[in-house]
């Protein structure tokens, strides 16, 4: 409350003249000079009020199988779009829903889109009109690091990176120059910064064009990479590696070496990984859940038939300030229908009859006896219709 001035009266009187005895004969009465004012108080500042310490935030990360595109798939696909482009996007149809209901969605994209016409098994090219299903579906951003990432040579890496960019796909693992390979990608999810990093443990016997052209995945690089991201201002870090023996569903010694490394670094929220074509388990290293392969999602495998299974793990993370962790993982059993190649949720699959009970039962029990359950890792749904 602003201060009232304060009232200043100041009043001299003469004393009375003395004479012999006499009464006085003059009596003098004189005011005082004025004082000067004094100025009103300042207002008391007000206190400001303590900042609140920022809430945790959770944040829901979508990462998935290969999507590998041969040659009957993509057939299939110019089918669709009427023989005058390809149409991806009915096969992803029915996954789109998990896709789209993660913060942050990641795919892998197996095989280059380069120049020329498409082709399959050994040396891809998958057709570009892959890019606008990705999109269409949800996905945020895409690994291109894996054994086939150099398939088509550098003119392919660089062909990916434009289409992916003109659909307004990120993606990382593969690279157009070394400055490229330089950069962290960085994405902001419910104002907090997401780090995606990515590599392959081989690409086929095939050298890089360049060295910075594609990530090999190597304990020290990636270690070194993920406190670049720190320093960046990431708060979370997700590493998806390629790596491991194709169609083993026990994770390789090198997967369990690099997992084992990789979570002890307390720069790194979560490891995950594709490439072997089957699912793998997704087990504690270290206190960190560790998603060591997701299987295919989208490809014509089907010997062993195990190669038609698949995942779509769901990352639940905390984050509080820069410290962030993996506080369980939902997984959705996946398994691809040939006849069209529409990739099937097996629990939504069953309850709409999109395919042999008994197959998608199968397939089921295949994918969650090998991924797990436990209080921090559940498969969605839980137990069939």
């Amino acid at each position: 409350m602003r201060a009232k001035p304060r009232r200043h009266t100041v009043a001299g009187v003469a004393g009375a003249v003395l004479a012999l005895g006499l009464a006085p004969t003059a009596t003098a009465v004189a005011a005082a000079p004025p004082a000067p004012p004094v100025p009103p108080a300042a207002p008391a500042p007000t206190p400001k009020p303590t900042p609140a310490p920022a809430k945790p935030v959770r944040l829901s990360v979508e990462v998935n199988g290969d999507l590998l595109i041969h040659s009957p798939i993509y057939n299939r696909a110019k089918a669709l779009g009427g023989g005058r482009r390809y149409e991806f996007r009915p096969m992803l149809r029915l996954v789109k829903r998990y896709v789209q209901s993660a913060d942050l969605a990641l795919c892998h994209l197996e095989a280059p889109m380069g120049p020329g016409p498409p082709q399959g098994y050994p040396s891809f090219n998958t057709p570009r009109g892959l890019a606008p299903a990705i999109k269409a579906t949800g996905w945020d951003a895409c690994s291109t690091a894996s054994n086939h990432s150099v398939d088509g040579g550098q003119r392919a890496i660089a062909a990916s990176a434009r289409t992916l960019k003109a659909h307004g796909i990120r993606h990382t693992g593969s690279f157009t120059s070394a400055a490229a390979r330089n950069r962290t990608l960085v994405m902001t999810v419910k104002g907090v910064r997401v780090a995606y990093m990515a590599y392959t443990e081989m690409t086929n016997g095939i050298p890089l064009p360049f060295a910075w052209s594609v990530n090999i995945a190597r304990a020290s690089r990636i270690l070194a990479d993920a406190r670049r991201a720190r320093r960046r201002g990431a708060q979370v870090v997700i590493v998806n590696v390629h790596w491991g023996a194709e169609y083993q569903h026990t994770p390789s010694a090198f997967q369990k070496n690099l997992a084992s490394a990789l979570t002890r670094s307390r720069d790194i929220t979560a490891v995950v990984g594709q490439h072997v074509h089957v699912v793998q388990p997704i087990r504690s290293v270290n206190g960190k859940l560790v998603v060591f392969g997701e299987g295919n999602l989208l490809s014509n495998q089907s010997s062993p038939a195990a190669s038609q299974d698949g995942l779509i793990a769901l990352l639940d993370i905390e984050v509080d300030g820069a410290r962030s962790k993996v506080a369980g993982v939902r997984y959705v059993p996946t398994w691809v229908r040939r006849s069209d190649y529409v990739v099937l949720p097996v629990g939504d699959a069953l309850r709409r009859g999109l395919a042999d009970r008994a197959t998608l039962r199968a397939s089921y029990r295949r994918t969650v006896a090998v991924v797990g359950r436990s209080a921090k890792v559940q498969p969605v749904p839980r137990v069939l219709p």
